[in-house]
């Protein structure tokens, strides 16, 4: 006899072979809809933004450095010995302020010497004249020869000249005198001196004694790409760029902080360099605290107009095909995905500036682009943007904490 054990697991399978028979044969097509309905995948959502038109300032970034707005070398205009320096090295000086106090002995000789000549040649007019208003009454009575008369005449003019050379000898020994004491052509701060009291210093001399410059306002000279010059003409030229407030520019300094103080566009060269391919533009800046100082590498931030009508769309909502051209996904009023080509002509902070392909109130979508594909149904959300991951502890800190539980556990033992 076959024992019942054997057939227990027999039995169980034939249980269900049937059900499932049964099951599989059902015709009831109510059943068979549920069935599909369970096994259906819900909607994908997708965080989306609202297009809205707006009038976007076009703006560049460039690096540039800073240059003063004036210098000025100052060199002697007349030789000498150095007395004395008249001005604190690195300080400020101003416009007519004596720098340099000269050995004025010799140039002061030459100033009297001059002014004593002059007496000489203005006496020697006035006797001339004083002969010639008698030469006038004898001549006319014929007791003085007509041709002595003109002689006198003539020896007169040529005391009038010498007296107007002798005058003009004495105004350049003047101006020498005065160039004894060199003083500062510009208002600006000073550098270090090149020479100290008791150099000797000749007129117009190859090595400035002092260098100046004036720090407020300074300026910072921009190098611009010439191909980017040619598209900004173009928009330009077009009309899809409004330039009526474009000579506004902002400065990020060395250390990424922002210079409080906004400045203005100065000129742009008319020419392209032909070895960096790029154009010199100069801005100036208010710098009364003389926080920019010349050679300081800064990056401006160039208003270059205002777009109308144009559309923010984040940069991660915004991708390209082989051939570069951007595309984005919208949402349309049946909830469904439509692939769209968009222009782009410029980034502000994180969004790309759209000025055609997108409509007004269209939904793009920017969070869950990768899962959704051309035709797919979606549920569409308000884009949230993701907070900032919280940054890993750095290595010091990782140390100081390992320390602290070292030493924790060590008391902890004792």
């Amino acid at each position: 006899m076959i024992s019942a054990k054997l057939w227990a697991p027999a039995l169980t399978a034939c249980a269900l072979a049937t059900s499932i028979a049964l099951v599989g044969c059902s015709k009831d097509p109510k059943d068979a809809q549920q069935a599909g309905a369970s096994q259906q995948t819900p909607p994908t959502e997708v965080g989306v933004i609202v297009a809205q038109p707006q009038n976007v300032e076009q703006s560049v970034e460039l690096s540039g450095r800073t240059t003063a707005f004036e210098i000025s070398e100052v060199r002697p205009q007349t030789s000498g010995i150095i007395l004395k320096r008249l001005f604190a090295e690195g300080s400020y000086v101003r416009e007519g302020q004596a720098l340099y106090e000269l050995d004025a002995r010799s140039n002061r000789a030459t100033f009297d010497n001059a002014k004593a000549a002059l007496l000489q040649q203005e006496a020697n007019l006035s006797t001339l004249r004083t002969k010639l208003n008698r030469y006038q009454q004898l001549v006319s009575s014929n007791a003085v020869a007509k041709q002595d008369y003109d002689d006198l005449v003539g020896q007169v003019k040529v005391a009038e000249a010498q007296v107007a050379a002798a005058r003009a000898q004495v105004k350049n020994a003047e101006v020498d005198l005065g160039y004894s004491t060199i003083r500062s052509p510009i208002s600006g701060q000073t550098n270090r001196s090149t020479v100290t009291a008791g150099a000797l210093v000749t007129a117009n001399q190859t090595e400035p004694l002092v260098t100046i410059q004036r720090l407020d306002p300074i300026y910072v000279d921009i190098n611009q790409s010439s191909s980017e010059l040619l598209r900004l003409r173009q928009q330009l030229s077009k009309g899809s760029l409004d330039s009526s407030n474009n000579t506004r520019v902002k400065l990020k300094l060395e250390d990424g902080s922002d210079y409080p103080i906004e400045g203005r566009l100065a000129f742009s060269d008319a020419s392209v360099n032909p070895d960096t391919g790029t154009v010199t533009i100069r801005a100036v800046f208010p710098n009364p605290n003389h926080l920019l100082l010349p050679g300081m590498f800064a990056n401006a931030q160039i208003v270059q107009g205002v777009i109308p009508n144009a559309m923010l769309v984040p940069q991660i909502a915004v991708t390209r095909t082989p051939t570069g051209q951007a595309m984005a996904m919208i949402v349309n009023d049946k909830g469904v995905v439509e692939p769209r080509q968009i222009t782009t002509v410029g980034i502000q902070g994180q969004d790309w500036i759209v000025t055609e392909g997108l409509k007004t109130g269209e939904k793009v979508i920017v969070d869950g682009i990768a899962k959704v594909k051309a035709e797919q149904k979606v549920v569409a959300k308000p884009y949230q943007p993701k907070a900032a991951a919280p940054q890993a502890p750095t290595t010091d800190a990782k140390k100081t904490e390992a320390g602290a539980k070292t030493e924790q556990k060590a008391t902890s033992n004792a």
